[in-house]
């Protein structure tokens, strides 16, 4: 899979704000203030027009129990080092951690035909976000990144996952661990390699299924790819030999769906 560009951002806000997470942006700091209590604070351009998206934030936020505190855009600036903010930026605690074992446990209880996404070596910000936000779209149970070599839920992700990150599950494994217990748990795991002669199209994703992305780099290591149950490929007629892992993974799901009716 072709790499998109790597951003290395990581939560600074903890040392700056005394927070855990920060969201910038109007849709992630929406999508935030909907789906949970962990916006703390919420910081607003002190020249943002009040648009018809703004006074719905704002109403939200006042349900939620908050009163926006107006900053200059300069401070805006410098809180998100220059990243787009659109005049809003949320001080919040952290998405919540998952225990695979026992996530799973609960998911096996209560889901017909569960789906996780795991992703071996996606380390590029822009990539993470976009498959987070496809991933929500496609009604993937959750999303499975290692502990190392993996992309943070940095603010830049969330940016780009616009809010998807509240509603999909992220949960942090070794990708050979997540393997195997899933593999226990009656899962086919699928893995994209473009050197696969089986197309995407050709195997059964219905059921219970992992589907296994590799790194931006590198494609699935060997290791990862000794463990999937199918390799398959998406057939492609152009020049460039591979597509952006995100877009790869929106592919396979959208099939998933396909075949699922």
């Amino acid at each position: 899979m072709r790499r998109g560009r790597k951003r290395g951002s990581r939560p600074a806000s903890s040392k700056a704000t005394g927070f855990s997470d920060q969201i910038e942006g109007r849709n992630p700091v929406m999508e935030a203030l909907r789906a949970s209590g962990r916006v703390r604070q919420l910081l607003l351009d002190d020249h943002a027009r009040t648009d018809p998206k703004l006074q719905e934030l704002l109403k939200t936020a006042a349900r939620r129990g908050l009163e926006p505190r107006r900053v200059s855009r300069k401070e805006l600036d410098e809180l998100t080092e220059g990243r787009p903010h659109n005049g809003v930026v949320a001080l919040a605690d952290g998405l919540p951690s998952h225990s695979l074992p026992r996530f799973l446990d609960g998911v096996l209880d209560t889901v017909d035909q569960p789906l996780f996404l795991l992703l071996d070596e996606v380390q590029y910000d822009q990539n993470l976000g976009a498959i987070l936000r496809t991933a929500d779209a496609a009604g993937v149970t959750a999303v499975i990144v290692p502990r190392r070599r993996g992309a943070a839920l940095s603010p830049v992700v969330q940016r780009i996952a616009m809010g998807a990150a509240e509603y999909v599950p992220v949960i942090h494994c070794a990708i050979l661990e997540a393997m195997s217990l899933l593999r226990k748990a009656g899962f086919t795991l699928v893995g994209a390699d473009e050197g696969s002669p089986l197309s995407h199209s050709q195997i059964d994703l219905r059921g219970a299924v992992g589907l296994v992305m590799g790194g931006e780099d590198k494609g699935l290591t060997q290791p990862v790819r000794e463990r999937c149950h199918h390799l398959v490929s998406i057939p492609m007629v152009g020049h460039v030999p591979s597509l952006n892992v995100s877009v790869s993974t929106g592919v396979l799901l959208f099939e998933r769906m396909r075949q699922l009716g």
